[in-house]
């Protein structure tokens, strides 16, 4: 690598590089990636570029600009991803939080506030819960309601565990490994899950980034993406309390299809949310004589 020796000559070698190898996103990764490496701050890149550089920083630069240039996404290798303003740690059973999922926590937060406002104690089941995110994000606002978090895997269970402590909400979160609504017990407010929803003949189309390094049981759900959305439609009822809602995030391609198997199972949509690039992304359903 080039002999960066101050912090802003690292920043655009880091640039340059990613940048070089076709990376998107190259200056935010090259940031994201020099911050972590410097234990820097975006204010420190324009108060102090002049800053020394040490061997062991520009060594282990080296290390993480050439990972990210293999494929690997900026947050696995950082360990850890900010969703709805919480830290999160990530770990290979977990998916990434992305953006798009904050349409759903938006839209359930919409619901709460019609049904009864954000003081009431929600009941919230998170099922594949996986870092814990979306049942995290509902209780970073929701300050009387507890979380159960749902997932197949006691790797992710663990992840989320841990951020659930570290972002404040630990006696208020449940991990409960089962397969869906297998090893559930009683009857929530809010049901609410990012199922995997990608076709099995879509896999390979996915960028390295996705297909590498996110679980692939957490992302592809049969041949027509729907899978799991028939699970939960068809269990969902018997767990949800009166007056309950279930929210889902979807493909952007499968709002009338996922519709179709929750009203097929005497659901009704209350409510539908887009993401930032406009695109159908996460539907509320209630029970179907619900008002």
């Amino acid at each position: 690598m080039a002999e960066a020796e101050t912090l802003g000559a690292l920043l655009t070698w880091a640039r340059n590089e990613l940048a070089s190898a076709g990376i998107s996103e190259a200056s935010l990764d090259a940031r994201l990636l020099v911050e972590h490496v410097t234990q820097t701050t975006r204010l420190d890149a324009v108060s102090r570029p002049d800053r020394p550089v040490s061997d062991d920083e520009r060594d282990f630069a080296q290390q993480l600009i050439n990972q990210r240039i293999a494929g690997k996404p900026v947050h696995r290798i950082l360990g850890f991803r900010e969703f709805y303003g919480l830290n999160l740690k990530l770990s290979e059973e977990t998916l990434e939080p992305r953006p798009d999922t904050e349409t759903l926590v938006e839209l359930v937060l919409d619901e709460v506030r019609r049904l009864g406002g954000e003081d009431r104690p929600w009941r919230v089941l998170d099922l594949g819960t996986g870092t814990g995110a979306i049942a995290l994000a509902l209780l970073s606002v929701l300050p009387e309601a507890r979380a159960t978090g749902a997932d197949i895997s006691a790797d992710a269970l663990a992840t989320a565990r841990a951020n659930a402590d570290m972002n404040g909400c630990g006696h208020r979160f449940e991990a409960c490994l089962s397969d869906w609504f297998e090893s559930v017990h009683g009857r929530f407010d809010i049901i609410v899950s990012n199922p995997p929803y990608i076709r099995e003949d879509d896999w390979s189309d996915l960028a390295i980034e996705v297909r590498e390094h996110d679980p692939r049981r957490a992302l592809v759900a049969g041949q027509d993406g729907l899978d799991a959305y028939r699970r939960l439609a068809a269990e969902g009822s018997a767990f949800l309390a009166v007056g309950g809602i279930l929210a889902v995030e979807i493909g952007h391609d499968q709002k009338e299809s996922v519709t179709g198997l929750f009203t097929e199972q005497g659901f009704r949509l209350r409510a539908h949310g887009r993401d930032l690039a406009g695109h159908d992304r996460a539907l509320v359903f209630g029970p179907g004589n619900s008002s």
